[in-house]
């Protein structure tokens, strides 16, 4: 990596930091869910990556569904949307010192896999979100890809949908570690393309429509880098 790239690099993480340190100072005194969305769209404006959608969201939606490629992708998610997104995330990073207060201050959701007593936890504390009016958002590959391949979507977002019959709606981010990727110290201002798809009501006797969710997501982000190669 040459010096020029590493500094840009460096210079997009610290404004990512500055970002997120606001919204912790903020917080207190600001309603909900506002700080989140300046913190994110203060972020986006200062690493010079504004966002296109494609389509509209669902002014009725109760869960968002979403790949997962950057550490940009919830600050563009909050960007897109006023609505008041309550996060699931893995438990050990609400433990991650500064990190973790992003998580703690607007009561976000931690999940312990391969845990059947936090998955009780989890659809209780799901279900306390959605009484509270917030929107259920979720990566169900359960990490980061980077691949251009979305990995298997984990059942903890059906499990949620088909119990409470939410109206869910996916959205797909395409090519988001292109922007800023940590592990590579990559980054590169552009804009990012957000893809939201049609909502539907979650049905569990439907025991496949995660799997076709996946399909279909894969499908616009693939139809997406082939029509448009300003992504690649």
């Amino acid at each position: 990596m040459n010096i020029f790239a590493l500094l840009k690099w460096l210079y997009a993480t610290v404004i990512i930091f500055v970002g997120m340190t606001l919204m912790i100072l903020i917080f207190p005194f600001v309603p909900k869910p506002k700080t989140q969305k300046f913190s994110s769209r203060f972020i986006q404006f200062f690493i010079f990556c504004p966002i296109k959608t494609k389509g509209e969201i669902d002014p009725e939606v109760q869960m968002f569904l979403l790949n997962h490629e950057s550490d940009l992708d919830i600050g563009v998610m909050e960007s897109i949307t006023t609505k008041d997104l309550a996060w699931v995330a893995k438990k050990e990073l609400f433990e991650v010192p500064f990190y973790g207060l992003l998580l703690k201050l607007p009561k976000d959701i931690a999940v312990e896999r391969e845990n059947k007593t936090s998955l009780i936890k989890l659809l209780k504390d799901a279900k306390d979100r959605l009484d509270h009016g917030r929107v259920i958002t979720i990566f169900p590959e359960g990490t980061r890809s980077h691949s251009g391949t979305m990995r298997p979507f984990k059942p903890g977002a059906k499990m949620i949908a088909d119990q409470n019959r939410l109206i869910v709606q996916p959205v797909v981010l395409i090519n988001t570690s292109r922007y800023y990727n940590i592990k590579k110290k990559h980054y590169a201002p552009g804009t990012i393309t957000a893809v939201i798809l049609e909502s539907f009501r979650a049905d569990k006797t439907d025991k496949e429509w995660l799997n076709r969710v996946r399909d279909t997501m894969q499908k616009v982000y693939n139809d997406e880098l082939a029509n448009h190669p300003c992504h690649r």
